[in-house]
């Protein structure tokens, strides 16, 4: 685990929204929420909670809903936004404040540019990582798209299925499945051809690189081995749904401060059109305050724990000016 004293941080169980949510949290002054992605946990910011603490903050990582210690529904209702939002809301309101930093990865940085739609009066100043805001198609569901532009085989679309990706991730056990993903650094898209399952034979070696010992990998399987993955996997399933329910808000800017920061060698940063999206002027229509856009050279998409000490220094940058 390096340098971080994960003994130093706080862990507690608040009831939020209907839900028991586990948050890990060190610090004191005001509050940086933290929100990770797939397939991740609080965990994933151990660096960032330790380095913001230190620097008159205080860091507060949830598992999210579906995740970890906290509640998972196996219900795909029960993971519509407006849930994984209120959850949040919650959240804020139960550690006593008004307005709050937040930094998001992934499907956490989906959910914040979500926070930021519907209740941007709760954000100070947002930090998002890897996932660039994607405004609502009018015309397009989110996962039919996917499917157009990458076929069924794209990983978003062989999610779909309730307990088809369970029964893969069982076989190959969930210390396979973690080190599969979190090593995973290609630029591609992910295709998991049907008739070869999710990620071929646990047998396979894994390196790992040098920012994720084997304490980390065990933590993150543990964990999943007790929550299973269904939660996390119903964050994809309902994105249609998700698409159908937030038609009102088609076209909202997002009115908050933002600084967004993405690896070169992240998939997300890949997707059609995206880059596109990001620097040619349709990322500043919908999000006007958008301050700043760091593009980071050779890193891959868990940038949060690839590069802990950079991604912390842009996250205290940024809200050390509000």
């Amino acid at each position: 685990m390096g340098e971080v004293e994960i003994g130093t941080i706080k862990h507690r169980m608040l009831q939020v929204n209907g839900i028991n949510m586990h948050v890990a949290e060190k610090g004191d002054g005001p509050v940086v929420l933290l929100l990770h992605g797939f397939p991740e946990l609080w965990y994933s910011w151990r660096h960032q909670i330790v380095y913001l603490a230190d620097r008159g903050y205080r860091a507060v990582a949830p598992d999210l809903r579906g995740f970890g210690d906290t509640d998972a529904p196996p219900d795909v209702d029960a993971y519509y936004m407006f849930h994984l939002v209120g959850d949040l809301i919650a959240l804020i309101n139960s550690l006593g404040e008004d307005k709050v930093f937040v930094v998001g990865h992934d499907w956490g940085a989906v959910l914040a540019w979500n926070l930021c739609i519907f209740r941007p009066d709760k954000v100070k100043a947002l930090v998002n990582l890897s996932v660039a805001h994607t405004p609502r198609n009018p015309v397009r569901r989110p996962v039919d798209s996917l499917r157009a532009l990458y076929g069924d085989d794209y990983y978003m679309c062989r999610f779909q299925e309730p307990g088809e990706a369970e029964a893969d991730f069982a076989r190959l056990g969930a210390t396979f499945v973690i080190r599969k993903f979190l090593t995973f650094h290609e630029p591609a898209p992910i295709l998991i051809p049907k008739e070869k399952g999710f990620g071929g034979s646990p047998n396979e070696e894994i390196i790992l690189p040098s920012w994720l010992s084997e304490d980390d990998i065990s933590y993150f399987a543990n964990k999943f081995n007790k929550s299973g993955f269904t939660g996390g996997l119903n964050y994809y399933r309902i994105m249609n749904r998700n698409w159908e329910l937030t038609a009102p808000w088609t076209g909202v800017q997002i009115k908050v401060p933002v600084k967004f920061v993405v690896g070169d060698m992240d998939l997300s940063y890949h997707v059609h059109r995206v880059q596109d999206y990001i620097h040619k002027g349709g990322f500043k229509r919908d999000v006007p305050f958008l301050q700043e856009v760091v593009v980071m050279e050779g890193v891959g998409h868990f940038i949060n724990q690839e590069r802990p000490n950079e991604i912390s220094q842009h996250i205290l940058e940024f809200i050390n000016k509000f």
